[in-house]
């Protein structure tokens, strides 16, 4: 059993909480992430390490709540505990010095992307991030991000915060005006698609961090396989980071709708159960 030592609320649906996990929080590197069950029949689920804290014995996560078990999640609080997490699962990113490396983050993948680019800038590159979201209301992790780069730049669908487009429209700029090394892009599978097809047409080696379907983290079930320049890879084991410019995002789009229904109905099922449960109380 896993305790809850802090939680937090980042956005609408979205929330941290920081676990300890002696064990894992010794062992994890930038880019690794863990499977965790809220309780002994429950889902299992990957969720990227956004942080450790080596003093606390602990790791963080971010999550957004979208489906039973993130909501499940969710409803934990401080003291609370989690019944099982595996890991660190996953390759570490390549932490080198390449030079001036791009982050660009959107959603919930902006934590993710936090302790790669901050181990970036340890090693002594020039970090420029690009992170961006609906709202201002979307956009996480802005002064940890803002600590860890020589530029910022943050882009909203609404413009209520930073420059009104997308993360790309930024890209494609510093693209045409400096000569870049690296990039990551982590975020919605949509966006680091979009991101991979523009840094081709430049020639500049993208990584992406994939989070499809995943069961067992081993390998063993096959959930995860994407293809990424013609080969079949599994995730959990071969990445999570990959080629952006060798994956096939299309595939791997139409295979994130595989259990839409099912996952559908089981959020609609514990919906109505938790509805029954208050009118229960009431009465």
């Amino acid at each position: 059993m896993f305790e809850i030592i802090l939680k937090k609320q980042l956005a609408p649906n979205v929330k941290l909480i920081e676990v300890k996990t002696p064990l894992i929080a010794k062992k994890a590197l930038p880019g690794q992430f863990v499977i965790l069950r809220v309780h002994e029949k429950g889902e299992r689920i990957p969720l990227t390490i956004a942080d450790k804290n080596l003093e606390k014995e602990s790791i963080t996560i971010v999550f957004q709540e979208v489906g039973k078990t993130t909501k499940l999640l969710g409803r934990l609080g401080v003291g609370d505990k989690i019944s099982d997490i595996v890991g660190p699962l996953g390759n570490p990113s390549e932490i080198e010095k390449f030079g001036v490396v791009i982050g660009v983050g959107g959603g919930v993948g902006i934590a993710a992307l936090y302790p790669i680019l901050k181990g970036l800038k340890e090693k002594g590159n020039y970090v420029i991030s690009i992170i961006g979201g609906r709202s201002s209301d979307y956009v996480i992790f802005r002064e940890e991000i803002k600590n860890i780069s020589d530029e910022i730049y943050i882009t909203t669908d609404d413009g209520s915060l930073g420059r009104k487009g997308l993360v790309t429209d930024v890209l494609k700029e510093i693209l045409e005006e400096r000569k870049i090394d690296r990039i990551w892009a982590v975020g919605p599978t949509i966006m680091m698609k979009v991101v991979s097809d523009l840094t081709k047409n430049y020639g500049v080696p993208t990584i992406v961090s994939l989070n499809p379907i995943m069961v067992d983290g081993t390998g063993m079930c096959g959930g995860c396989r994407v293809t990424v320049g013609d080969k079949i890879k599994f995730t959990c084991i071969d990445g999570p980071e990959f080629d952006g410019h060798l994956v096939d995002f299309d595939e791997l789009l139409a295979r994130l709708k595989t259990y839409k229904e099912e996952e559908a109905l089981a959020l609609r099922l514990f919906e109505e159960s938790e509805v029954g449960k208050v009118g229960h109380s009431k009465n």
